[in-house]
């Protein structure tokens, strides 16, 4: 297999101006490409460079934009797992990729609350998203993400049951915790935002099982919805825009994402939850809606299944705006090279 599989050529140098008009329900000069993460291997083979480089601090973000640019996004997504900024320190099972919502706690009372290393947002290397604007091509920028949401590190810190319990038993202390996390993620994001590099700013946090939330959608409200509001509030006094990418069945709070918290965008559909023309059909004309081709979609159908499908995608946004092209979440290992590529090559068709 050749270094670089795949190169978009057709109506395209990178302009970031182009997703704007999406992320404000436009209809963009041609079809636009959004995605959260790619996998490390397609990495290699869009970039040209098989091997990761960390000789140096900027190597491993050169090869990501470049890989970015060769498949014709107008952005690169740099997320904090990737930067040294905000992280909460997790037990160990919590860190691995696949483990029990509640295994792993460390906090489980007020005294192992008090006692828990809680990281200062205000400290880490976000030097890192100024240093890059020599590494993006013209009208090119960064998409940044949090490493972990608000709902999400409350789950790896204290446990899924655990938190639950603790909501009824212990009010005070429920508030306290999700403060602490919430109160961290908003400096982080009042930090980059303002940053010349980013375009916008993606605040991932999972809040919802395959057939509803999480947590109630009232819960929900009391507890994390109100430092997702001030996290866009600050994006938005930046001059960016907030995309929020949360996993699971959120239509029982998709009027508080839309109305209430203001998100630009939302990203991450699944077919047996959502599928993305059902999306768009039901919120399009609310808030732009991003990828959206399912996961399991891309990894078992054909290339031309899948670009049949994104084809189709591209022209309801074409006829309506407010759509980017991409996958429902993002491109692990698994899906296989061609029917990736058979995705984004569709954008070539208009």
């Amino acid at each position: 297999m050749a270094n670089i599989i795949y190169k978009r050529t057709k109506n395209f140098e990178p302009d970031f101006e182009n997703l704007l008009e999406v992320l404000n329900g436009q209809t963009p000069k041609r079809p636009v490409l959004f995605e959260f993460a790619l996998n490390n291997r397609i990495i290699g083979q869009l970039s040209g460079e098989q091997a990761e480089d960390n000789s140096t601090r900027l190597a491993p973000f050169r090869r990501l934009i470049k890989s970015f640019e060769h498949a014709g996004y107008d952005h690169a997504t740099i997320s904090a797992w990737r930067t040294n900024t905000l992280r909460f320190p997790k037990g160990e099972i919590a860190e691995k990729e696949s483990h029990s919502l509640n295994a792993g706690n460390m906090i489980y009372d007020r005294q192992s609350f008090e006692q828990y290393a809680w990281p200062d947002a205000n400290q880490g290397d976000y030097d890192i998203y100024y240093d890059l604007r020599h590494e993006l091509p013209g009208g090119m920028k960064l998409i940044a993400s949090g490493n972990g949401g608000v709902l999400e590190n409350v789950i790896d810190l204290v446990g899924f049951e655990n938190i639950s319990m603790m909501s009824m038993l212990d009010e005070e202390l429920t508030t306290e915790i999700f403060n602490a996390v919430g109160s961290r993620l908003l400096t982080f994001y009042k930090i980059i935002a303002p940053i010349e590099t980013i375009g916008a700013c993606i605040v991932n946090d999972d809040w919802g099982f395959k057939n509803q939330t999480m947590f109630s959608p009232n819960m929900l409200r009391r507890w994390v919805f109100p430092w997702h509001k001030k996290i866009v509030s600050a994006i938005h006094k930046a001059g960016k825009k907030a995309i929020l990418h949360s996993c699971g069945q959120l239509k029982d709070v998709m009027d508080d994402v839309i109305d209430d918290q203001n998100y630009d965008a939302k990203h991450s559909f699944e077919d047996q939850i959502t599928p993305i023309e059902t999306a768009y059909k039901n919120w399009g004309s609310r808030i732009a809606i991003l990828g959206g081709i399912d996961m399991d979609f891309l990894a078992r159908h054909t290339p031309k299944e899948i670009l049949q499908r994104s084809k189709l995608m591209i022209a309801k946004g074409i006829e309506n705006g407010g759509y980017a092209l991409g996958s429902g979440n993002s491109i692990p290992d698994y899906i296989p090279d061609e029917n990736y590529l058979a995705m984004i090559s569709a954008v070539n068709l208009f």
